[in-house]
């Protein structure tokens, strides 16, 4: 290898990705450099979608390579190639999934599922191909909050198995798509732990980077079905800053310490109020609390949201706020949160298993 090309990779490999703490050997990034009639030419694949801020890698790698003697000219590349990281325990794969994300919170009326539904769809900006399973079965908001109209179904095959519902460009399955709005689950746990492990073996997932798994409050059969029958990946944790919602979400990281589901980081919601009318910001539910949750338990804040009534009217009207406001500040917020929860999942070991694409 010429000196060039070695002061290149070099480079590249400890480029700090752009708000995230991380470089390219990090996340074990592959690169390959040739020369070409303008100078050089690099490809770059991350085990990542960071779609959102891949002109500005491009333009800063680009900006150091040029400092290199020798280098007159450099072309960038980047993909993303979402590989297949170690799950939980011995469960086998889902076919047609790479990684499974639990989004769990120990109180209900934190956000969970509104950050469950902008998650999965800000991570399908960043390039990603997403689904997300409304896992729950008593309470599924899901369909709602993607604007599924009440009655639209699954499309079923061989009378078994379903093909999950496209809607924003995220692959769903909700028990809200198979009975009505007004139709309520009266069933004891068991047997809706049995309905969750049904939605998840057979629905035809298409081929997914990311499964998001939106999880019911609390601690209870659900959770722990998942936990020993599916293949989780990751967790991420909701909470509010206020003190009762930060107890019910250190129960739900102690949970997934205890099955062995690594905690991938924290989300605050509601974390400051800024009035409409005078502009007067305030921290009505407390302060940090999301931040001292995750230093306590050597986590990271993934990002904090604020009590804002665009996303609540968003969720409600069927287009949450990464595609109601694309460039809005909560909508960049949650592209934010999306990349973190990627790269640090990225950063744990790759598994040499390979999911059976349905």
């Amino acid at each position: 290898m010429n000196d060039v090309l070695k002061s290149i990779d070099e480079i590249v490999g400890s480029y700090l990705l752009p708000g995230l703490g991380v470089t390219v050997n990090d996340i074990g990034g592959q690169w390959k450099t040739e020369n070409s009639a303008g100078g050089y030419k690099i490809g770059i694949t991350l085990d990542a979608p960071l779609d959102g801020i891949k002109p500005l890698i491009a333009d800063e790698l680009k900006a150091l390579i040029m400092t290199v003697s020798g280098v007159d000219g450099i072309d960038i590349t980047l993909h993303a190639f979402i590989q297949v990281h170690i799950p939980c325990g011995k469960n086998s794969p889902i076919p047609g999934v790479k990684n499974i994300i639990a989004v769990a919170s120990g109180k209900g009326g934190v956000g969970k599922s509104t950050t469950s539904v902008n998650l999965a769809l800000a991570l399908t900006k960043e390039g990603a191909k997403v689904g997300i399973l409304d896992a729950d079965i008593y309470g599924p908001s899901i369909p709602m909050m993607l604007g599924i109209d009440d009655g639209v179904r699954p499309e079923q095959v061989d009378g078994k198995y379903f093909r999950p519902i496209i809607s924003h460009g995220v692959q769903s399955l909700s028990m809200g798509n198979l009975v009505t709005e007004k139709t309520p689950i009266v069933w004891r746990g068991p047997k809706a732990s049995g309905a969750l492990l049904q939605l998840f073996q057979n629905t035809i997932w298409n081929d997914l980077d990311y499964l998001i798994v939106d999880l019911p409050p609390g601690t209870g059969d659900i959770q722990l079905t998942l936990a020993q029958n599916i293949p989780v990946t990751g967790a991420v944790i909701v909470t509010t800053p206020q003190d009762i919602a930060l107890l019910d979400a250190q129960k739900a990281i102690e949970m997934f310490n205890k099955v062995n589901v690594p905690v991938l980081g924290v989300v605050e919601n509601m974390s400051v109020h800024t009035c409409s009318a005078c502009g007067h910001s305030e921290h009505i539910f407390g302060e940090e609390g999301g931040a001292r949750i995750a230093q306590t338990y050597d986590s990271v804040l993934l990002g904090t949201l604020p009590l804002a009534l665009s996303i609540r009217e968003h969720v409600d009207g069927g287009n949450p706020s990464v595609v109601a406001d694309p460039e809005g500040a909560v909508a960049m917020e949650y592209r934010c949160v999306a990349r973190r929860v990627a790269v640090n999942l990225a950063l744990m070991e790759k598994s040499s298993v390979i999911p059976v694409v349905s």
